[in-house]
């Protein structure tokens, strides 16, 4: 695929300190095919490696935030010789390190989902790090309605949904509505859907206005300590405390605080 082709299925916008992801694939549901998924990850490695990033949202084109994996796609390699397992893993390799990239990414990424979000697609709402929907918006991993259980998005879904609505979730394919979602910890806020992208837009900033180098300490924290033993945890918050507490916008951020006044980011 060319490389321009690659680059317009994911677009970017930079809005100040803001960058805003868009899937732009919106005749095919915004689905992960193989190109998707290489621009996706492409588009974050700029970001990842991009200093003036302070926050990225993860938006979408057309009605549909994502449908999953391209299922066509996946079923044009059934007449491979291998019946189609080297692409299969291929994909569900390259999917993986988009969401492992999304975690890993020094900057807090938030979700805008409008429409629904279906399978891998649900997969990318529960990785972000936040998650905003349209009150229209709605949630599922159908996979067991085709015989094919949606074991990957399980991994995020399980990590940010109680084990049970996850798992009726997954068990039944029944799609959640929006509301429910943010009953179950899924999004973060639901908000009139002609307002999506301003609400979501105003929590991406109001990041941003941040010090940089504190949210990103504490972005790599959060998630590190999350599969420790409590002793372990504290012993790896403790640390990056105190490398924190050294840097220059910890100073500024205190200093500021004690003097009463607003502080003024380095971002180091």
């Amino acid at each position: 695929m060319p490389a321009n082709a690659a680059e317009a299925l994911v677009l970017r916008a930079d809005l100040g300190a803001v960058a805003v992801l868009t899937l732009n694939r919106p005749a095919a549901r915004n689905s992960l095919s193989l190109g998707m998924l290489a621009a996706l990850q492409a588009a974050l490695d700029a970001v990842a490696a991009d200093d003036g990033v302070r926050c990225v949202v993860l938006a979408a084109a057309g009605p549909v935030f994502c449908a999953g994996h391209d299922l066509k796609e996946l079923t044009g390699q059934r007449g491979d010789a291998d019946g189609g397992r080297a692409f299969f893993a291929e994909t569900m390799a390259a999917c993986a390190r988009v969401m492992q990239s999304i975690v890993a990414l020094p900057q807090p990424v938030v979700a805008a989902v409008q429409g629904v979000a279906t399978a891998a697609g649900c997969q990318l709402v529960a990785t972000a790090d936040l998650a905003v929907a349209g009150e229209a918006a709605r949630f599922c991993t159908p996979g067991v309605d085709i015989g094919l259980f949606c074991s990957t998005p399980a991994v995020a879904l399980s990590r940010n949904v109680a084990k049970k609505p996850a798992l009726e979730m997954l068990l039944t394919g029944a799609m959640v509505s929006a509301e429910a979602a943010r009953a179950m910890h899924l999004v973060n806020r639901v908000v009139p859907d002609v307002a999506l992208m301003d609400e979501v837009l105003a929590l991406a900033g109001q990041i941003a206005a941040r010090s940089a180098v504190a949210v990103r300490m504490g972005k790599r924290a959060f998630h590190r300590q999350l599969g420790l033993p409590l002793a372990e945890a504290y012993a790896e918050a403790s640390a990056v405390m105190v490398e924190n507490m050294l840097a220059e916008d910890a100073v500024e951020g205190i200093g500021a605080f004690v003097a009463k006044r607003q502080p003024v980011w380095r971002h180091r």
